[in-house]
């Protein structure tokens, strides 16, 4: 363990004043006081993940030729507000040597401190980026949303953890919890799963900090407890082959200085859909997006006979397909804002149909729902690639006269959904019976097709109808909600 006495820093908060700052007990100070070679911060939201990683190299800036590298996967996320770049703003500045600040450099996304020595962000986006880092010497790597990089970029990226300014070279990372069959971040959770209970898929409070040793052959980690079981097992294995790795789990709870600064972040999290909320709460490994977690149909108490009088505005959303008796349906859902604050969601349109007849349907639909709801604002979505444009830009052209917009949608289904699951399970979503037509060539209502698609969306599956509710839910209320950001320093939302 390092000496309690190197985890606190000496703060310029103003022209005289002086603040020692040093991590608040719990999973913070577990993290910035191990030894191990890699040590992985997270588990949920809230747990004061960042603050940790940015304080980190703060012990070593006296150091000229001390380096820091931070990354996260996209540019943007660094320089987004209250990202990376602008939280280091709130802290770094405040450090002073014989009376000199750090120096930022926002083109380079850098901290030059007195000393010499440097902290610097960046992105490996793509996979290959990480060849852009081939020769580099970095003595403190750090990874912010570990989940979200490859498991070959953290690897490769390990190799150049190298140092020879007499900093030992190491590994600092935070991340939120991921399922094993995450096809970008599975691997972060095969890594510490040790230090999950396999059955609940929390993290398991008697193994938090607890460091495990590990050596890779063939492709394959052999850990053991201590670096002399794993040597024993591979006597011909070079000492320095043997590293140490440990997990420590952070959730909200843990950072009482974010709570009282911002009690109502809790309820934040609260608000979240099932899934998200386990993971960014409640810090669970193993909860995913499953039939009956994202949507449950018994979460739709409420449903009407009638068109509520106090609707204020309309949105008519479409997924389009393009394939007559048979593939994907199309679907083109009508949802309404209510003054009391509720959601409707009076409508569904949905077949089979080929391209130009899906056309006619849309321009037929548009028309009915002016004569009978007035001003219906129509939002079609636009896939991927040019012909998605291409069928987008037709349907906007075909409706002149109508308000017509075009979605170029991005994220998984399962984000898009939140929004709309998250008031679906607060009760909050009236349902129209009997909601529209059966769909050519069945016999089951609109409405029970609706509730069975609902219950068994896990975003793979079919989900033409929820990708319509959840686009139309969206752009009524204006759009998802943006994230909301919180100073990790000062524990303040911004």
């Amino acid at each position: 363990m390092m000496a309690a006495a190197a985890l606190a820093v000496s703060i310029h908060a103003g022209p005289v004043r002086v603040e020692r700052f040093r991590p608040q007990p719990g999973p913070q100070e577990i993290a910035l006081s191990s030894s191990a070679d890699i040590v992985i911060l997270g588990g949920a939201n809230g747990g004061g993940k960042t603050w940790g990683l940015l304080f980190e190299p703060l012990r070593h800036v006296k150091n000229p030729e001390f380096g820091a590298v931070i990354f996260r996967r996209e540019s943007p996320q660094i320089t987004n507000q209250g990202g990376l770049w602008d939280e280091s703003g709130k802290l770094y500045p405040g450090y002073r040597e014989g009376g000199k600040a750090p120096a930022p450099n926002q083109v380079t996304l850098s901290w030059t401190f007195p000393s010499g020595a440097r902290v610097r962000f960046s992105h490996l986006q793509h996979t290959k980026d990480r060849f852009s880092w081939d020769g580099s010497q970095i003595p403190l790597i750090g990874f912010d949303q570990l989940e979200s990089f490859e498991e070959i970029q953290f690897w490769f990226l390990l190799s150049r953890n190298r140092s020879t300014c007499g900093v030992k070279p190491y590994v600092r990372a935070t991340c939120n919890p991921v399922p094993d069959d995450d096809p970008v971040g599975g691997w972060l959770h095969r890594l510490v799963s040790w230090w999950i209970d396999e059955e609940t898929g929390y993290a398991r409070p008697d193994r938090a900090g607890v460091i495990r040793w590990f050596l890779r052959r063939n492709e394959e980690l052999h850990w053991g407890a201590t670096r002399a079981e794993v040597r024993a097992r591979f006597p011909d294995a070079d000492p320095d082959d043997v590293k140490s790795l440990t997990f420590v789990p952070a959730k909200l709870s843990d950072n009482p200085k974010l709570t009282e600064k911002d009690p109502g972040y809790h309820g934040w999290l609260m608000s979240l859909p099932l899934v998200e909320r386990e993971r960014r709460l409640a810090g669970n490994w193993k909860i995913k997006a499953t039939k009956g977690k994202v949507f449950n149909r018994e979460w739709f108490k409420s449903i009407l006979s009638a068109v509520p009088a106090d609707v204020t505005s309309w949105v008519r959303y479409w997924d389009k397909a393009g394939t007559e008796g048979g593939g994907k349906f199309s679907a083109g859902v009508l949802v309404g804002k209510r003054a009391n604050g509720r959601t409707v969601l009076a409508n569904v349109v949905r077949g089979q149909w080929s391209a130009l007849n899906r056309e006619t349907i849309i321009k037929q639909t548009a028309e009915s729902d002016r004569a009978r709801f007035g001003n219906v604002e129509i939002w079609t979505e636009q896939e991927p690639g040019s012909g998605g444009k291409e069928s987008a830009e037709a349907t906007v052209r075909m409706l002149a006269g109508f308000a017509v917009h075009s979605d170029r949608v991005t994220g998984d289904k399962v984000t898009r959904a939140g929004p709309l699951a998250a008031q679906v399970e607060a009760g909050n979503i009236d349902l129209l019976s009997p909601l529209g037509e059966p769909a050519a060539g069945t016999q089951v209502s609109a409405l029970e097709a609706f509730l069975v698609e609902a219950q068994n969306f896990d975003g793979a599956g079919v989900c033409d109808q929820i990708d319509a509710a959840s686009g139309a839910f969206n752009k009524v209320h204006g759009g998802p909600a943006p994230a909301r950001m919180v100073n990790r320093f000062t524990g303040e939302a911004i």
